[in-house]
């Protein structure tokens, strides 16, 4: 019987975007083998937001505990998350899966995808759990000023990708590609996300609603993953399509970054409207900048505020996972938040 090889994929060929020589259902042999290792260590991190009980984080809401600025860092952190993961999830699969035109990139793309269902799944579970009112945190995006400025900021980054004309084979589409990727990986995940875990986790430290802190450490471990890939994608764009990363297009990049960082700054204030577990909205300004920072570094930019780390605990909380196994608390047998008898 004669076999016709002449389809086979020829490595050479492939490209992250604007490849129309490989099927880009053939995903083997790879040639973007980080890819597929970032796909094998999402695999690897696998959890569900019910295998963390709340028992005990229901008794502290429960009681007088805590304080009502301590209530509204958490209940403004819920509000901001939930949608915030519905963003990154539907971006992913309405933007940036159909322009990516490589196999073992779209792999970890489903991954992604999953976990950031996954994540929105966390947040049901809390407010599930905690019988909060579900329409207020889901709907904070609307109704709190300095939530809905950072959605809307990176809802304007998605509007042209998602038209049906909308190509990447033009350098203007390419860059505007390279835009979303940057507003999402960099400072959606990169950014945006980073103050609400240092106040989530600033809890956790002090053994305070540690149901809730933990999913978030596994959150955050997921978001390193994310962060991690996102760059490596970015990078490899720029390294296939040089002539992208123009001065002025690096000079816009860095423009977003700058607001980005104030309208986090703006978020910290407001969940911060006086200090809480030792933590003041001034330490979250040269937080965020730092963090902005070594993003600006990771894609090949140099740094612009030069800020010192207030929390250097955060880089042994991303670290953990190299210090000890870090699903070791995960629970067997768990009653779920439906079944929990608040009596």
């Amino acid at each position: 019987m004669s076999q016709n090889t002449s389809k086979r994929v020829k490595v050479d060929l492939k490209r992250l975007i604007n490849c129309n020589q490989v099927d880009v259902n053939q995903l083997m042999p790879l040639k973007y083998k980080w890819a597929w290792e970032h796909y094998l260590n999402g695999c690897s991190n696998h959890w569900m937001p019910t295998e963390v009980p709340m028992g005990k984080d229901i008794e502290t809401w429960k009681s007088n505990s805590l304080s009502a600025d301590e209530r509204l860092v958490i209940m403004r952190n819920l509000g901001f998350f939930s949608t915030a993961e519905s963003l990154v999830g539907n971006n992913i699969v309405l933007a940036i899966f159909k322009h990516v035109t490589n196999p073992e990139v779209r792999q970890y793309l489903l991954r992604q995808s999953f976990e950031e269902a996954i994540h929105t799944h966390t947040f049901h579970y809390i407010v599930e759990s905690l019988s909060l009112n579900q329409g207020e945190i889901f709907n904070m995006y609307n109704e709190v000023n300095t939530i809905h400025a950072k959605d809307q900021f990176e809802m304007t980054l998605t509007t042209d990708i998602m038209k049906p004309e909308f190509t990447t084979s033009t350098p203007e589409g390419a860059q505007k590609f390279l835009e979303n990727l940057i507003g999402y990986y960099i400072i959606m995940e990169g950014i945006f996300f980073y103050s609400g875990f240092v106040m989530i986790l600033s809890f956790h430290r002090q053994n305070k609603m540690t149901g809730i802190g933990e999913q978030f450490q596994y959150i955050l471990r997921d978001e390193t993953v994310h962060l991690n890939f996102g760059i490596d994608l970015i990078n490899g764009i720029k390294e296939e399509n040089p002539d992208l990363w123009s001065p002025q297009f690096q000079a816009h990049i860095i423009d977003l970054i700058r607001q980005a960082v104030e309208l986090e700054i703006q978020y910290a204030q407001d969940c911060l409207p006086r200090g809480i577990l030792g933590l003041t909205a001034p330490m979250f300004r040269e937080y965020v900048q730092y963090v902005a920072d070594r993003r600006l570094e990771r894609i090949g930019l140099k740094p612009i505020y030069r800020s010192k780390n207030p929390f250097p605990w955060m880089s042994e909380t991303i670290d953990l996972n190299k210090e000890k196994n870090f699903f070791e608390t995960r629970v067997t047998e768990y009653q779920s938040a439906a079944s929990l008898d608040w009596n």
